[in-house]
């Protein structure tokens, strides 16, 4: 077994805006505040961190910011995938040259690679690197699925050490346990499927849901490890309405907002995302205050 980057909960963090520009000073207190709370790792610019209207300039800064301020705290992966090799070669680079202590590469979407190109795109980016790799495998976003055999391929390269799996599909997480074995690092993608999926071997998650509860998300993986499985569980249906709530739009949509309403962040998306409706608010303030994250309203 090849050590994973890490055991437990990453937080795949959203990128916080002000007006145009990206809140720096948001970003380094979401960082400080995420550690303080316990998570286990940061992972930027993956989708949650709305990488398609980033520009060149900005991924620099970002991955600049983020690894000055987690200062060897947490490992540091930063999202680097495209549907252009080139593109997801020159990134990689970048993001070793700046500081990130690991990559997450997803499936070239749209383009709808064979297996044979999923896997000479793969290998292209593990080869201009020296620092280990997640593969991100999300079909619902990219219009492949990343077969737990072409996995188990893959993972020949020293470098291709681990799977983020966001198909939802619990079959594919038993088929990659049984393709892969130790060989590599799972982690769920799923927020709503991180016991299950924990049952299965993963070495944690990679969370959407821990940018509003850093402290539960982390609590629901290290329980496992700790051999507590019926407090891990209590965890995971405890965090079901929170999370159900957070994906009622396209992410990071709702997850923007619930930042927003506890004063975290700027509720502000770049187009073509729009925050959220107004008539979808109610649902997630009420999720939230179920975990008394926010008081209650107020009794007429």
């Amino acid at each position: 077994m090849r050590n994973p980057l890490f055991y437990g909960c990453g937080t795949a963090l959203v990128t916080p805006f002000r007006g145009r520009r990206v809140d720096f000073d948001a970003l380094e207190n979401l960082i400080d505040w995420q550690l303080g709370q316990g998570v286990d790792a940061l992972v930027l610019l993956g989708t949650t961190g709305e990488p398609a209207t980033i520009t060149p300039p900005e991924r620099s800064a970002i991955i600049e910011c983020a690894a000055a301020r987690v200062g060897g705290r947490a490992p540091l992966i930063v999202g680097t995938g495209s549907n252009d090799t080139a593109a997801a070669v020159r990134q990689a680079r970048e993001a070793e040259q700046l500081g990130a202590d690991g990559l997450l590469v997803v499936t070239p979407y749209y383009n709808r690679a064979s297996r044979r190109g999923l896997t000479e795109h793969y290998n292209a980016v593990a080869d201009a690197v020296s620092l280990p790799i997640i593969m991100y495998n999300v079909p619902g976003r990219t219009g492949v699925n990343l077969e737990p055999a072409t996995v188990a391929q893959l993972a020949r390269h020293p470098n291709l050490c681990a799977v983020k799996d966001a198909s939802g599909s619990l079959r594919q997480l038993t088929d990659l346990a049984a393709a892969c074995g130790d060989g590599v690092a799972v982690y769920s993608g799923n927020d709503d499927q991180v016991v299950p999926a924990l049952a299965l071997g993963a070495r944690g998650v990679i969370s959407v849901a821990s940018n509003v509860v850093p402290d539960r998300m982390h609590a629901m993986v290290e329980q496992w490890f700790r051999g507590d499985a019926r407090a891990s569980l209590r965890g995971q249906l405890e965090c079901l309405p929170l999370i159900r709530a957070l994906f009622r739009e396209v992410s990071p949509i709702p997850v923007k907002a619930a930042l927003s309403l506890l004063g975290r962040i700027e509720n502000t998306l770049r187009l073509p995302l729009c925050p959220l409706d107004e008539a979808e608010q109610e649902p997630l303030r009420r999720a939230m205050r179920g975990l008394g994250l926010l008081d209650a309203p107020a009794r007429g």
